[in-house]
């Protein structure tokens, strides 16, 4: 595994799926510390990926995009 950063586009691509997270979740109404109950995931971690500067695994993406109420298609969409 590298140690290098990522592109910039991968950078500006987790910052439009963040922003899509973020407006997800105003959509549901929910909270970032509600959001990561559901997801199963602590509220830090919501944080930093509605701000596009984390990387999780596809698991956690799923557990989001249900607790939303939302397709993860409709956040990770071009």
């Amino acid at each position: 595994m590298s140690a290098d950063p990522p592109p910039t586009w991968v950078l500006t691509r987790r910052r439009v799926i963040g922003a899509r997270l973020r407006a997800a979740r105003t959509a549901a109404e929910l909270s970032q510390e509600r959001l990561a109950d559901l997801a199963g995931i602590d509220r830090k971690m919501v944080v930093r990926l509605e701000a596009g500067v984390s990387d999780v695994r596809l698991g956690v993406w799923l557990s989001l995009a249900r607790a939303a109420g939302v397709p993860l298609a409709e956040l990770v969409r071009e």
